[in-house]
């Protein structure tokens, strides 16, 4: 019912726009062509703004709170729901609403089967005051966007102080988005402190998060030092880097310098295809084609090397990071005005001495955004290390040898049935919350490389 009283809240915003731009026409040739303050389609935007905004905001607050208000009242009626605890209510509002959508497992009581009447009665009644409620504020709005139609009225300041407040509405969810996730993390995290010392967490060098099933059992304490998994984090990203940051800016700089226009109408699509296969496409072709092929090779030299290895998923990695260097540095080239290309030829510079001493210095904030994105899909790449690294641990530099990362650990912390207040489970938040330190701390790096080696123009 929401999605239809949104689309006909819509309907009605739009059908005041045009309504607004004639009632503004008419009361401007009215007052004999005399120039008015705003135009006629400001007059449409408000009144379209006043008919839908209000509505719609109470729509989002009507059912971000109807269904808590709702098991209130269901709870509140049921017999003996008094004597239960927080957690059975929870489990009793859960059954209701399940025998209510159909799906019964066992044969409910008298008692669930009349809370489920009250439920259902509730929501009927909870969805008719809605639409009454949502079609008053829709009459309300138009007739306010309406009555503000004047020749003098200021229409397009009222619009572009809506526009304002939307885009501050905007930032500011952005930021409590970012704040909450944040949030979130350092208290699970906590959680997982107050079990496991952080010392261990930060300086231990096993990583084996199993627990006890059960108080008897010696075997499975768990170890949880994230040396290792770090460690394999940046060995994978520094393969998967040393593949791409060479081959995606060297190719930016052929497409940008040296080809013709045909071939780099041909070319520069072809690449960045790339970044539009799956991951995991590019997992099935590490593991299937790529893997071998460098067990082989170590095993051709000498190596005792693993079927799954880093080698195989950081070259994989770095495949498909390419495009994302190339594109951002081709755009830098691209952006660095031709007159400092021109006036470096005409002071007798090579080719390559301007790409060097020119291009490169004017376009290193570009490049570097372009390699700090392919560095943070690289660390936040999971499917990939799944099917070609591995899942075990280890603190070794031989790119033979499977290792595992950050984000596979949290991937397979997270499912399962353990449950979640145990150190295993929330040992993923403390991994979350160092990545995203470690994270932070690239970026903030990064920004300090621009601002000392930028040449400004």
């Amino acid at each position: 019912m929401a999605g239809y009283l949104i689309g006909l809240m819509a309907l009605a915003a739009l059908a005041s726009a045009f309504v607004g731009i004639w009632r503004a026409r008419n009361k401007r040739d009215a007052a004999g062509g005399a120039k008015s303050h705003s135009r006629p389609i400001y007059h449409g935007l408000n009144a379209a703004i006043w008919t839908g905004v209000p509505a719609f905001v109470f729509i989002l607050l009507w059912l971000l709170f109807q269904n808590s208000v709702i098991d209130a009242l269901v709870i509140a009626s049921f017999p003996g729901s008094d004597q239960l605890s927080g957690p059975q209510q929870d489990l009793l509002v859960s059954e209701i609403r399940q025998v209510a959508s159909g799906n019964i497992f066992k044969e409910p009581s008298p008692e669930v089967l009349a809370a489920v009447e009250h439920l259902r009665s509730l929501e009927s009644l909870a969805t008719w005051a809605m639409v009454a409620l949502v079609a008053a504020l829709v009459a309300l709005g138009a007739y306010f966007g309406f009555r503000a139609i004047e020749h003098r009225f200021r229409a397009r300041h009222s619009v572009e102080r809506s526009v304002t407040w939307f885009m501050m509405f905007s930032s500011l969810v952005a930021i409590l988005t970012t704040a909450g996730i944040v949030a979130s993390l350092v208290y699970e995290a906590l959680q997982f402190f107050a079990r496991v010392p952080v010392t261990e967490f930060l300086f231990g060098l096993r990583w084996e998060p199993q627990i006890a099933i059960r108080a008897d059992q010696v075997a499975g304490q768990g170890a949880f030092g994230m040396i290792p998994v770090l460690f394999g984090t940046f060995v994978i990203s520094a393969l998967a880097m040393a593949v791409a940051v060479p081959t995606g800016i060297l190719s930016a700089v052929y497409l940008t310098e040296y080809a013709g226009e045909r071939f780099r109408a041909v070319v520069k699509p072809l690449l960045e295809i790339l970044a539009g296969i799956p991951t995991i496409v590019y997992g099935f072709f590490a593991v299937l084609t790529v893997a071998p092929a460098v067990r082989s090779l170590g095993l051709a030299i000498g190596i005792d090397a693993a079927p799954n290895s880093a080698l195989a998923a950081g070259g994989v990695m770095g495949v498909m990071l390419i495009p994302f260097i190339s594109s951002l540095s081709d755009d830098a080239f691209a952006a660095v005005p031709r007159a400092m290309r021109d006036g470096s030829y005409a002071l007798g510079a090579t080719k390559g001495e301007t790409i060097r001493k020119v291009l490169l210095p004017a376009a290193l904030p570009g490049i570097v955004g372009g390699v700090l994105l392919a560095l943070s899909r690289a660390v936040g790449e999971t499917m990939i290390v799944v099917m070609a690294a591995g899942l075990i641990a280890k603190l070794t530099l031989n790119p033979f040898d499977s290792v595992t990362t950050v984000t596979v650990q949290i991937v397979t912390l997270l499912i399962g049935d353990s449950e979640f207040d145990n150190p295993k489970t929330l040992a993923a938040f403390a991994l979350g919350l160092m990545l995203f330190i470690i994270t932070l701390g690239l970026n903030l790096i990064a920004l300090r490389t621009v601002r000392k080696y930028r040449e400004k123009y």
